[in-house]
């Protein structure tokens, strides 16, 4: 019962649309007919583009055509032969879609207009302490810094140590030097999947990495053509507690999805409530 009320005066503005259309629809130039539904040329522009030599247009519009056709024969056919029940299950049907299309629109444009979509680093902070054990890592991470260089390269005590080191000039020392590295990342304050950079040195591999990536080691490896020297900062497990800064965005949208809901509600109940106030929603009594 209330779903019915609920959707009055959208149905009311889709009946009003259709009265509409159909006062216009004389203007447009029709192309097509099965029965009593007609296909317009500006149903068909549609498909069309610039671009397309005459005689593809045409085997384009032929065919849409009768692919239109086909349908709305069918759709007849199913009419008549289909038994009353089956018919009148499929009205009601068609009809909840059509009206559940116009109000998930309505309310996803009051959402995405009204709605606040600023989530804070508190209300994420708050949320993660509150649901922790509820973010655990489906696979390893890792924070580290590296430099990979050609095994020739003639300074490669002098950028292991400001790696192992990395204080404020060796940082800057490294970022000039940059451009002689085969490959670098001097970023080790972001959590990365530990798979990423295995992928980047094949000298490591799902084997032997419990042996070089572990909290605070500093390791060199190398092989026939270059040098690879990495500072691990941290690492975490699978099974391992999700950590915040990774799981950021995740966060955001949890706590966008449940304010959602929660406009949603509202949104109802105010129609509701206002509804009653106005006397357009009455409930009437059993006898």
């Amino acid at each position: 019962m209330l779903k019915k009320i609920y959707y009055t005066s959208i149905f009311l503005l889709l009946v009003s649309c259709n009265l509409f259309q159909k006062q216009n629809e004389t203007d447009k130039k029709v192309v097509a007919r099965v029965g009593e539904n007609y296909l317009y040329e500006e149903d068909i522009k549609e498909i069309l583009n610039e671009r397309l030599s005459k005689e593809d247009s045409a085997i384009i519009v032929n065919n849409y055509i009768n692919t239109w056709a086909k349908k709305q024969l069918l759709v007849e056919k199913a009419r008549i032969n289909l038994d009353e029940k089956k018919t009148e299950e499929f009205e009601e049907l068609i009809e909840d879609y059509r009206l559940d299309l116009y109000t998930a629109a309505y309310k996803e444009a009051l959402v995405n207009r009204e709605m606040d979509t600023v989530v804070s680093l508190e209300e994420m902070n708050v949320y993660y302490l509150d649901n922790k054990e509820n973010f655990k890592l489906n696979e390893d991470l890792i924070k580290l810094r590296y430099v990979q260089l050609n095994s020739g390269f003639s300074d490669v005590e002098l950028v292991k140590e400001r790696l192992a080191r990395f204080d404020e000039d060796d940082k800057r020392e490294l970022q000039d030097m940059s451009l002689q590295f085969n490959s670098y990342s001097l970023n080790d304050s972001v959590w990365i999947k530990s798979l990423q950079f295995i992928q980047k040195i094949p000298v490591i591999n799902a084997e032997n990495k419990k042996r070089y990536l572990k909290k605070s080691q500093f390791f060199e490896l190398t092989d026939s053509l270059e040098v690879y020297l990495v500072q691990v900062s941290d690492i975490l497990n699978r099974n391992d507690n999700a950590p915040l800064e990774y799981i950021k965005p995740t966060l955001r949208q949890i706590i966008l999805n449940k304010r959602k809901l929660e406009f949603i509600r509202n949104l109802e109940k105010d129609l509701i409530d206002e509804a009653v106030q106005k006397k357009q929603f009455e409930v009437y009594e059993k006898n």
